[in-house]
C-alpha cells in the first residue's frame, strides 16, 4: 500500500484539537475590514469546530494529522 498524500489546501485551512476534532477559522474575516465593527472583527479570531457532516472528508484529506 503506498503512502497517502496530504492535501496541501486542507493543511493550510484546518488543524486538529487534542481530542481529534477538526478545527477551522471563520471566513469573511479579511475583506472590507474597515467597515466592520470591532466586535465583529473580534468574533473572527477564534477557531470553530468543523461540522459533523464535513469532518470525515477533512480527516481523509489529512491522513497523518490526527
Amino acid at each position: 500500500m503506498p503512502k497517502l498524500k496530504t492535501h496541501k489546501g486542507a493543511k493550510a485551512r484546518f488543524r486538529f484539537s487534542g481530542g481529534g476534532k477538526a478545527l477551522r477559522m471563520k471566513g469573511m474575516s479579511s475583506h472590507l475590514r474597515m467597515k466592520k465593527t470591532k466586535r465583529t472583527k473580534r468574533m473572527y479570531d477564534d477557531t470553530v469546530s468543523v461540522s459533523k457532516a464535513d469532518a470525515p472528508r477533512i480527516k481523509r484529506l489529512l491522513p497523518y494529522s490526527r
